[in-house]
């Protein structure tokens, strides 16, 4: 990846967006880093679209300040939006259009940027180029989408959740193109319900809920932030004397918490092999028969359910 320049891409400070009594921003602050790909995650209503939106210049902030690219929506606008790209979650283009047709009318809006077709085989759609987009499958269109973003070449990219509906191979080259940008010092804003995309591309990761940012860093650091780097989720049979909880097993070796999800509990350890053993004896000598024993490493969806108490694709 390219060096990233001392000046932030975007800089936001106290943000605050309300509708009426409703606050569905409330005063988050945070800087992106030229060349760095930046997550935001949240589950629906934490005010992640509504953040995105304002970066984007489709909303005004009720209160606070947005620097994009060293600018200001409402002073600077024409400026600001030759150098971004906007993939939105659901992007309605003209059916009868062509696809070459459509990249390049998306291409006329800039000044300067990158050929159509480049684009178009970047985005695995060559074989479609003189296809109506009407013709086109979900996967397909949504990869067009992405073309149109990328075709003005630009500093700053917004991505809205771009890889769902899509195929393993499509998601890896939508992937590829973000890593690719990447490298060519290119900023990258993703909103995403996959964790593993978010783990997989993202440099940092800021967490929405209830319209306030409640953890930010890499994921390697927010994945430390549960003490443990380990997982091991156990199901006990039925008809064992009462029930089997967290509190049960806390406090037993290596282990850092445990909480009850889907029926399984879900301990986070620092050390399997020094934590399954007592685990055995205890729900041995509680009366149980194991039905169930997994162990994997920690992953931002432990996180997440570390801090807001859901999954992020349950939303």
């Amino acid at each position: 990846m390219s060096p990233a320049s001392d000046a932030p891409a975007v800089a936001v400070r106290d943000l605050r967006k309300s509708y009426g009594s409703l606050e569905a921003v409330r005063g988050i602050s945070f800087a992106i880093r030229a060349g760095e790909c930046f997550g935001l995650l949240g589950p629906n209503g934490a005010g992640k679209t509504t953040t995105v939106e304002i970066l984007e210049g489709l909303l005004v902030a009720t209160s606070g300040n947005v620097e994009v690219l060293g600018r200001r929506w409402g002073r600077d606008d024409h400026e600001i939006r030759e150098r971004l790209g906007v993939c939105l979650q659901q992007t309605v283009l003209s059916e009868r259009l062509l696809v070459g047709e459509t990249v390049s009318l998306f291409r006329a809006f800039y000044r300067t940027g990158r050929a159509p077709g480049d684009v178009i085989q970047d985005v695995g759609l060559q074989e479609k180029a003189l296809s109506p987009v009407g013709k086109l499958s979900g996967g397909q269109k949504q990869r067009l989408a992405v073309a149109c973003a990328l075709v003005g070449d630009p500093e700053l990219l917004f991505l809205d959740e771009p890889t769902t509906g899509l195929d393993p191979q499509s998601r890896r080259q939508v992937w590829e193109i973000v890593d690719g940008l990447r490298r060519r010092g290119r900023t990258v804003v993703l909103t995403t319900h996959y964790m593993d995309e978010a783990e997989r591309l993202c440099d940092r990761i800021a967490v929405l809920d209830h319209g306030r940012i409640i953890a930010e860093g890499t994921p390697r650091e927010l994945i430390r932030s549960l003490g443990a780097d380990h997982v091991i989720e156990i199901a006990v049979d039925e008809g064992g004397p009462g029930e089997l909880g967290p509190q049960d097993l806390a406090g037993l070796p290596s282990v850092r918490a445990v909480h009850l999800e889907a029926g399984h509990l879900v301990l986070t350890v620092l050390e399997p092999h020094v934590a399954i053993a007592p685990l055995l004896d205890r729900v041995a000598s509680s009366g149980f028969r194991l039905s169930s024993l997994a162990t994997r490493h920690a992953s931002l969806e432990d996180v997440f359910v570390s801090l807001t108490g859901r999954h992020l694709r349950d939303e």
